[in-house]
């Protein structure tokens, strides 16, 4: 069949890792250097060099913790020559990069746009440093004001009065929930964990970009011990994504006739042929199921339907692995076993090739495609998630191009808000019922504290901290879901300012 014309591709890839290694105590070069880097590095990736860069007519830079530039897509567009009608600075999350890439076929598909590049990178590990010896990078084009950091949300009383807001802790939850959902022992899921995560660190250790290429066995992953302590139950240090990385990424998107017309050879180019996102509730306890994501569900299935590819045609993932939970959520949504022969990641996972803020996706689209590329009429597909469990997207590619058409995406989330919510109770007194949990260790790897997301009636959930010491160990040798628990609350001064209640809960039954 012949191709439309408007189809969206990829023309071109760059990354690059700078690993401390190799730059010393300099460090990685500031965040518009490390952009203009892999941009060039795209273009050169495509055949066609500098005329990639100068006719692009659209161009978006994902959210950049490590500075804020006073106008980051006009300092890049500067640096390549290019005069793109849309440059647009992202806001944060996981899912930003496919979100960015997805929305640049949308507009070549409806003819607005030709030719694309999204771009990212961290240089956190540096600004790390920096920090470390009591020094300040001297990066250019600052702005004239101080820039707040955009939360997408307004924060739950709640959850900040109950200290549930480190990702590791809240994802620890739901995998805790998922666990108990499927009735599997607390030792031996965490074995599966293990089973599930060390073969990631495999795939880092061939891949020359990671962070961490270091090849660990089931039990140097899961393993609680000095160098790996226990970090949020059952997730210790080696499970958890590591946001402090040098390294950048970018990829060029352009119509197929716009490809045709720069010379792209037909062997560069890798389509988008299918894509969703959603969205689950935005805070923990809301989520009425706290063992499964119905938006992955709903978003995967839309990207699959739109691509016109099963399951089983899909040779190539990359699951999002900020922590386990995240795959183990996207792997039951799929339909993927735990036996599937399928690598889950084609870069490593965020735990060992790093996660660079809100970045790592570029990294995955760009290695996927470089995946494809030698492997030819196969198809892969990536996934994000953003925020506590929250935002979700997949993109499904293949060098062999296909009809195309925007998602359903309005239909799918009007389907995904009509499902029922739980309500957050900020106050409780009496029993409750634990429907999930997570034991907190200090930097000692000694237990802290228990945070709770208790059941009090069949459409209301309360957040409560476990503090009893046999309890808190008690909690990763026996099932706490289920338990009965009774909450006191105290009235307590929030850290943002203003008044909140935290519960306190005593296991009163089993």
């Amino acid at each position: 069949m012949p191709i439309d014309p408007r189809t969206p591709c990829l023309i071109g890839v760059g990354k690059h890792t700078w690993h401390p290694d190799e730059v010393g105590e300099q460090g990685a070069p500031e965040p518009l250097d490390m952009w203009e880097r892999v941009a060039r590095a795209a273009a050169d990736d495509s055949s066609v060099g500098a005329g990639a860069l100068e006719g692009l007519d659209a161009l978006d830079i994902v959210y950049c913790q490590t500075w804020q530039y006073d106008d980051a897509p006009a300092r890049l567009s500067e640096r390549l020559g290019a005069s793109p009608k849309r440059q647009h600075y992202s806001g944060i999350g996981g899912t930003t990069p496919q979100v960015l890439v997805q929305a640049a076929a949308g507009r070549i598909l409806s003819g607005d746009s030709d030719l694309a590049m999204v771009a990212g990178g961290e240089a956190l590990a540096t600004q790390r440093a920096f920090k470390k010896r009591g020094e300040r990078p001297t990066y250019s084009f600052k702005p004239d004001e101080r820039r707040p950091f955009p939360w997408e949300a307004p924060f739950n009383d709640s959850e900040v009065a109950h200290e549930l807001q480190q990702a590791w802790l809240t994802f620890a939850v739901f995998d805790n929930a998922r666990r108990a959902h499927l009735g599997i022992p607390l030792a031996e899921y965490r074995e599966r964990l293990g089973k599930m995560m060390a073969p990631m660190t495999k795939v880092a250790a061939a891949n020359p970009d990671a962070w961490f290429p270091i090849e660990r066995t089931v039990d140097e992953v899961i393993e609680a011990r000095p160098d790996n302590r226990m970090v949020g139950y059952p997730y210790t240090k080696y499970m958890v994504s590591i946001m402090d990385v040098d390294m950048a990424a970018a990829v060029i998107i352009a119509s197929h006739e716009r490809a045709d017309a720069l010379g792209v050879p037909q062997d560069r180019r890798v389509y988008l042929r299918g894509w969703c996102y959603a969205t689950d509730p935005v805070y923990v306890a809301e989520h009425d199921e706290m063992w499964r994501s119905p938006a992955m569900a709903a978003a995967s299935a839309e990207a699959l339907r739109i691509a016109d590819v099963g399951v089983d045609d899909l040779a190539h993932l990359d699951l999002y692995s900020c922590f386990a939970s995240s795959v183990n959520f996207a792997r039951d949504a799929l339909g993927i076993a735990e036996n599937d022969p399928r690598s889950l990641t084609v870069t490593g996972g965020l735990p060992y090739h790093g996660g660079a803020g809100s970045d790592y996706m570029t990294h995955s689209i760009v290695t996927m495609a470089e995946r494809l590329r030698v492997d030819p009429g196969s198809c892969g597909m990536v996934s994000g998630v953003g925020m506590h469990m929250t935002k979700h997207v997949y993109g499904v590619y293949s060098t062999e191009p296909g009809v195309v058409v925007p998602p359903g995406q309005a239909a799918v989330q009007a389907r995904l808000d009509a499902a029922p919510k739980r309500t957050i109770v900020e106050r409780h007194e009496g029993e409750a019922t634990v429907a999930a949990y997570s034991i907190v260790h200090g930097r000692d790897g000694e237990p802290e504290w228990g945070a709770l997301v208790c059941d009090l009636s069949d459409t209301e959930r309360a957040y409560a901290r476990l503090t009893d010491d046999h309890e808190l160990r008690d909690a990763e040798t026996t099932e706490l879901v289920g338990a009965r628990v009774c909450l006191t609350p105290t009235d307590i001064d929030l850290p943002m300012g203003g008044k909140g209640v935290r519960h306190s809960a005593t296991i009163i039954g089993t």
